[in-house]
């Protein structure tokens, strides 16, 4: 019914820059929201920045940094600067959505890699 697909992910140094996107296809009449989490190994999956309409939030290890946006269609951006080791994990994008049949649902991609070397 929907997929997401990601990508940007990489290996960057300490201070690069990485842009993730993601882009959803399927039955979809909207997408109401979308979020990008990480999960470093060893660690739990934790937030790192959500986007609903135009209000964005971001946790508070990457503001500044990080900055999430949508095209209104339905991709989805996380651009990462100043990136640092910290910031090493598997991406993942996660949206909300409302089905073209009027329903709502939830769904995860597949994770992105991103490795940051210092």
């Amino acid at each position: 019914q929907v997929q997401l697909v990601e990508s940007g992910g990489g290996l960057v140094q300490a201070g690069g820059s990485l842009r993730l996107s993601c882009t959803a296809s399927g039955s979809i009449r909207s997408i109401n929201a979308m979020a990008w989490y990480r999960q470093a190994p060893g660690k739990q999956r934790e937030l790192v920045a959500i986007i609903r309409g135009s209000i964005t939030n971001y946790q508070d290890s990457v503001k500044g940094r990080f900055t999430i946006s949508t095209d209104n269609a339905k991709n989805g951006y996380l651009q990462m600067n100043s990136l640092k080791s910290e910031d090493t994990g598997v991406y993942y994008c996660y949206i909300e959505l409302t089905f073209v049949w009027g329903t709502p649902g939830n769904y995860w991609g597949q994770g992105t890699q991103v490795t940051v070397s210092s």
